[in-house]
């Protein structure tokens, strides 16, 4: 490595010395930095990061982030809480079952072939983070772009060679502990495999975690036996939708791929975020420098959002409410006769939904997708008015194609939608469905 030229160093300038001392920088004879020792530790930093990754298996050459270490952070997380579960694998076998049988007199889509299972949180993440490594790729590669522009040629210092590749180590690294703090975050608060209302898993299948539905039960009047049948009813049912509507999963994921695909990071906001820190903490020595860095890292999402990813958010939260409302329909019919604290149930899911569930702190904090969860009673509605009008058969039919199903504007008139639906063209089934496809490939 090339050793860079200081030029003109006010050697009186405050800011530039404390960043020079926390950096192990020392002062030459001259007055200058010391050169050689600037060398030694930059090439210390860059071989410990390497050595470090290494151990997470091979890093993304495109991006220069270790996948393996956002993983083992997100699982380290979790690992330092745990919480009693009072269910067993035969109590949820049984409540999935019984939740089977009320489902078949209700909805058109049938039971599934895999047994229910319960999950651990650090078992959710290995799941699931297949589907979130290729959500989050365009963030990354957003990530990249900025790293691009990171130091400006005319930076005062003339160190931009040496400054750079450091601070693209602090932006990997810095990246990857937040994704991995916010997975992690992610992993303590679900209740079960689809609760954030995405297909995260790869084959459809009923799973709980009973460590996270433990701890959202402290407190609640019904009976644990009352919330595992309750949480089991909406899952085997919004998995039951996922299985057997093949479009409707790949279709989730390819909005949420096109909104992040436009994500923008301004570089100047990033650049200074990172700058305050070092100045603040040992660079890359210093946990709470790494911690204090993820927590304010997404602040760098660009707040603008292009025409294009105002389309798409509004067609997200519409598809992911029409399938929570469609949740809370059928399990509303299945239970009114059956389980009188369903109703009490369902408002509380709805209220947990409204302060910033799974799904909105999910795609906030990694995708940087703000979700606004006030359509999903509106869908609910809607679901009840169809199948009042036309029979449940009705209802469920509308999911056979994607332009069959209620828009924004439908949800603002679900009688209407109730008494006409949605038409299309047979013609145009399988080339709509063609192309959304090939959207999300």
């Amino acid at each position: 490595m090339d050793i860079p030229d200081f030029g003109d160093f006010d050697p009186n300038d405050e800011s530039l010395q404390k960043l020079l001392q926390r950096l192990g920088i020392k002062m030459g004879p001259d007055g200058k930095p010391d050169l050689a020792g600037l060398m030694r530790h930059a090439e210390t930093i860059m071989r410990d990061y390497q050595t470090q990754m290494a151990g997470f298996g091979e890093t993304e050459s495109a991006s220069g982030l270790n996948w393996g270490y956002v993983l083992d952070t997100a699982k380290r997380s979790v690992a330092q809480t745990s919480t009693p579960t009072p269910f067993t694998l035969p109590q949820l076998r049984d409540a999935v079952g019984l939740a089977e049988l009320w489902l078949d007199d209700e909805i058109a889509f049938g039971a599934l072939s895999t047994l229910p299972e319960l999950c651990s949180r650090q078992e959710w993440l290995e799941r699931s983070y297949p589907t979130w490594k290729t959500m989050l790729r365009p963030v990354v590669t957003a990530m990249v772009r900025a790293q691009q522009d990171l130091v400006e040629p005319g930076d005062p210092l003339q160190i931009g060679q040496l400054w750079k590749p450091m601070m693209k180590i602090a932006a990997n690294q810095m990246m990857g502990t937040q994704i991995g703090e916010s997975l992690g975050k992610l992993a303590s608060n679900v209740l079960s495999s689809s609760d954030t209302g995405l297909p995260l898993i790869e084959n459809p299948q009923v799973i709980l975690l009973p460590e996270n539905i433990a701890s959202f039960a402290e407190g609640l009047e019904q009976s644990p036996s009352d919330l595992l049948l309750f949480l089991a009813l909406r899952e085997a049912a919004r998995q039951r939708l996922f299985a057997a509507i093949n479009w409707l999963g790949p279709g989730l994921l390819a909005l949420v791929d096109h909104y992040a695909s436009d994500t923008t990071i301004d570089p100047e906001i990033f650049q200074r975020e990172i700058e305050d820190r070092m100045r603040e903490s040992e660079f890359g020595t210093d946990p709470e420098f790494q911690n204090s860095i993820g927590r304010g890292l997404m602040s760098i999402f660009s707040p603008a959002r292009t025409p294009a990813q105002d389309e798409i958010l509004e067609r997200l939260e519409t598809l992911l409410a029409l399938i929570e409302g469609w949740v809370d329909e059928v399990v509303s019919q299945v239970t009114k006769n059956r389980m009188p604290s369903a109703v009490g149930l369902t408002e509380m899911m709805r209220r947990r939904s409204g302060a910033g569930g799974p799904a909105q702190a999910g795609l906030k904090t990694l995708v940087g997708i703000e979700l606004r969860p006030r359509r999903t009673r509106d869908a609910a509605n809607l679901w009840a008015a169809t199948r009042a009008k036309r029979g449940a058969d009705a209802r469920d039919a509308t999911w056979r194609h994607p332009d069959l199903l209620p828009t924004t504007a439908d949800l603002a008139d679900p009688l209407g939608f109730a008494e006409r639906g949605r038409q299309v063209e047979a013609d145009d089934f399988d080339s709509a469905l063609a192309k959304l496809l090939d959207e999300e490939g």
